[in-house]
């Protein structure tokens, strides 16, 4: 009975590996990915923050320059109703009155209530 022999040329190497196929990117192609990703977000968030801080500004700057013509509005009006309470007084009374001891100007202070009270 002849002898069981190798083949010739020998076996092939035995597979002590798993041989998984590759799934998704590198690490290294993935940490560059997320990182543009993130430097992209904060490029974006720097120039909002930076659009923001100009809008304030610019907000700040138009009241700054609205404060003169608020004021001699505020003024006029002023002037108004001290001019139409002096005329009432004047219609009550049959004189001009005063109740400050000079003829100089004192700029009222009033507050505006509302009309009915709110509960």
């Amino acid at each position: 009975m002849p002898q069981d022999l190798p083949p010739i040329g020998g076996y092939g190497p035995v597979q002590y590996k798993r041989n998984l196929p590759v799934r998704g990117f590198r690490p290294s192609i993935m940490l560059l990915g997320v990182a543009g990703i993130m430097t992209f977000g904060f490029w974006k968030l720097g120039k909002g923050i930076r659009e923001q801080n100009e809008l304030a500004r610019e907000k700040m700057w138009s009241r700054i320059h609205l404060i003169p013509l608020l004021t001699a509005e505020e003024d006029r009006d002023l002037v108004r109703r001290h001019l139409a309470d002096q005329a009432r007084e004047k219609q009550l009374l049959g004189r001009e009155t005063s109740p400050y001891n000079s003829d100089r100007f004192v700029r009222p202070t009033f507050a505006v209530t509302p009309n009915q009270k709110s509960s």
